[in-house]
């Protein structure tokens, strides 16, 4: 056991806000392990009186072994339970924007989750897992992630093929759930009532029912008309697990969730002339009735098993089912009159289903007389997405954008299921670490992905075509310390992300390859102060190929050519400036380009080489702060700065920066109840939060809101 792994139990044992990972513990400390059970997990209350260590708390993000983000040669960053009850987000989007250089680019296309990390967007290029499971195919991650269930969230920026296979070269998010937990059972209940007539319920319970069986139940449920017309959304989740301990070296946990969610039907406000009239922000251009619904479910049955002190085996078995209805009119563009032109009349139904396994064995022992540390694994899955559309989306309508009569849906062609695309996939891994002396290590990894590929066209009852892709996802990096508190680190990573979402892939671009992505980074990471902060460093550059783009000899057919790239610094620091002040900052400066690639525009190829991808904001930046000024009171403001973007390759439509600020006072009567006023975008910034498919066509971000909570613990 290296010495950090040592510091690390120390610094643990002496905060327990650090203590939501220990169910990885047994493979970082095999004695321990000897003396209490596997099943030992934490309870999940917090801490005010230090920010929370997350460079020293173990993750099952950054690698297969357990390790810290001090011991990782990567960019790892945790957003603990306590920042998030502090921060209050709203939504586990709104959560995962306060990590460094991570921004949203959210809409109902892409399920209202998508985000820019690094240069490159969507979820063809930031992977969202639940709990360490992915949702294949890049359609859109439409689960909810309530942060009243959420335990933390772990962000792993760049290249993560390695571990999570394609479609990773920007990033990865991983929201940890709350789990069961061991000790006496403890309730939570809270409610919010807020302006735009939004109310807000959650209900949580977990603990143990005996010696061997322990529990953890979290409802949730959310409203609110988003100021704006058509602006209600609605969303309920249910999650339940139950943990059985069968002895101290082997228990299984049962996890269930349903989620159920009619986001606001909002698909953007066009522009007028080429610029934004943002007295339209609260106009909503979709027909009357219009309609968005998710509806996914989860199940898994997990096994962890310790043998002996030096192994620890771990394996699921999964379901994932999403089912999604849309009917909404999609474009709208300005035309002279002051008149409003809507088109893409689109009626889709997703019926989506993933089943699979993954199990890995990792293993403490010595490679030439070395501390040396092994993982290896196989995932297996198949996915399916059938798709119901009324293709060609036809339809028109003309509204006046101040007075908007919103009129019906019209469909033209009828809804018909179109076509089903079927993935099978497997996957082999291994990653090791070598302890080259106590202070120096080396964690090299490799991962093999196999896809199998087929799509049926349901309309004429025959296979449309199938294709396999195959790609090696490795990277190799080093870790020094410096300092028993200050470490160094180098890492060189090769990636790949699909050509677009696979499980919505046309006959058009069976052919083309994986886009494969390379990346450099190199960083520093420090605690100091006796643990009372933690900063940040790192340096990266990654180049991706095989970008897709028009034929210039053929404007109706695309060609998979041209490269971007991407180099940045980004930086972050938390720390407990007194027992009464505690401060969070990050911030990201980027630089990202397309080196090589072109666009047809009226049958003529023009070059977009140098000019900033669409949607990657270059400039980033959170920074929170709070003061406990009296025994029970505690006031804390946060501030977020996103830096323009372009919203076409050609950088022609701006959407310009913007800084929102929020507010919050939180009162402690007693140690059971808590009540909190909090404000967001109080300054009522109003901006461009991302633009739609149809790229003069913007997403605006919300107004002012105001909520007050009470939450009872019992």
């Amino acid at each position: 056991m290296s010495s950090i792994s040592a510091r690390t139990q120390r610094v643990l044992k002496r905060r327990a806000a650090a203590w939501t990972a220990l169910a990885f513990m047994p493979a970082l400390a095999p004695a321990h392990a000897q003396n209490a059970p596997v099943a030992t997990l934490p309870s999940i209350s917090v801490s005010g009186d230090a920010p929370p260590l997350t460079l020293l708390e173990p993750t099952g993000t950054g690698t297969l072994l357990g390790l810290t983000p001090f011991e990782t040669p990567a960019s790892i960053e945790i957003i603990s339970n306590e920042q998030l009850r502090e921060r209050g987000a709203v939504t586990v989007t709104d959560a995962i924007t306060q990590a460094a250089g991570i921004s949203a680019m959210r809409h109902p296309g892409n399920g209202g989750s998508s985000l820019s990390s690094r240069g490159f967007t969507d979820s063809n290029s930031v992977a969202q897992l639940y709990d360490g499971v992915r949702q294949y195919g890049g359609v859109g991650q439409t689960f909810i992630y309530d942060p009243w269930a959420v335990d933390r969230i772990e962000v792993l920026r760049g290249p993560a093929s390695v571990l999570y296979g394609e479609g990773a070269i920007g990033g990865v998010v991983n929201v940890i759930p709350k789990k069961p937990t061991r000790g006496p059972i403890e309730n939570e209940i809270q409610t919010t009532v807020g302006t735009h007539d939004t109310q807000r319920f959650g209900f949580g319970s977990g603990g143990a029912l005996d010696e061997k069986w322990s529990y953890r139940l979290d409802i949730s449920g959310n409203h609110s008309d988003s100021g704006i017309s058509l602006g209600d959304s609605r969303d309920a989740a249910v999650t339940a697990a139950l943990r059985l301990d069968v002895s101290p070296e082997l228990n299984f946990t049962l996890t269930q969730a349903y989620a159920w969610q009619e986001p606001t039907r909002y698909f953007g406000t066009p522009l007028m002339d080429g610029t934004m009239d943002y007295s339209l922000r609260k106009q909503n251009y979709n027909v009357a009735d219009s309609k968005i619904i998710y509806r996914d479910s989860r199940t898994e049955l997990k096994a962890e098993w310790s043998p002996n002190p030096a192994t620890q085996v771990r394996s699921r078995v999964y379901y994932i089912g999403s089912d999604r209805d849309y009917r909404d009119v999609e474009n709208y563009a300005w035309v002279p009159g002051d008149m409003i032109r809507r088109t893409a009349y689109t009626e889709i139904f997703h019926d989506q289903e993933q089943a699979g396994t993954i199990t890995d064995a990792t293993f403490d022992g010595h490679l030439l007389g070395l501390a040396n540390k092994v993982a290896v694994g196989f995932e297996l899955n198949r996915a399916s997405l059938k798709h119901t559309n009324n293709s060609p989306y036809s339809g028109t309508s003309l509204v006046d954008p101040y007075d908007v009569d919103h009129g019906r849906f019209i469909n033209v062609a009828g809804t018909t299921p179109r076509y089903r695309n079927t993935a099978t996939q497997y996957a082999l891994f291994a990653e090791d670490r070598l302890m080259l002396t106590p202070a120096w290590s080396i964690l090299g990894g490799v991962r093999y992905d196999h896809i199998d590929l087929k799509r049926r066209d349901l309309v004429a009852d025959q296979t449309a075509f199938r294709t396999t892709f195959t790609n090696v996802g490795w990277r190799v990096g080093t870790v020094y310390d410096v300092l028993p508190t200050l470490s160094v680190y180098g890492q060189y990573a090769q990636a790949a992300d699909p050509i677009g979402s696979l499980l919505l892939l046309s006959p058009a671009n069976k052919d083309f390859e994986l886009s494969q992505g390379k990346q450099i980074e190199v960083g520093v990471k420090q605690t100091f102060w006796d643990g009372k902060g933690q900063w940040t460093l790192a340096a990266y550059h990654i180049r991706k190929n095989n970008l897709v783009t028009r034929d210039p000899n053929d404007p109706s057919l695309r060609i998979q050519v041209g490269e971007q790239s991407s180099r940045g610094l980004e930086a972050t620091l938390g720390v407990e400036l007194s027992p009464a002040w505690r401060l969070d900052l990050n911030a990201v400066a980027l630089r990202a380009r397309y080196d090589d690639f072109s666009e047809s525009v009226n049958g003529v190829n023009v070059s977009r080489n140098g000019n900033v991808p669409t949607d990657v904001p270059e400039r980033v930046a959170n920074a929170w702060i709070s003061w406990k000024f009296a025994p029970q009171w505690t006031a804390s403001a946060g501030l977020r700065y996103v830096g323009k973007r372009y919203a076409d390759a050609a950088n022609r439509l701006e959407m310009a920066g913007y800084t929102t600020t929020n507010l919050a006072l939180l009162w402690e009567p007693r140690r059971d109840l808590s009540l909190a006023l909090r404000a967001f975008n109080v300054f009522d910034r109003k901006y461009a939060e991302t633009a739609y498919y149809n790229q003069t066509q913007w997403l605006l971000g919300e107004g002012r809101r105001v909520e007050l909570s009470a939450n009872y613990r019992f």
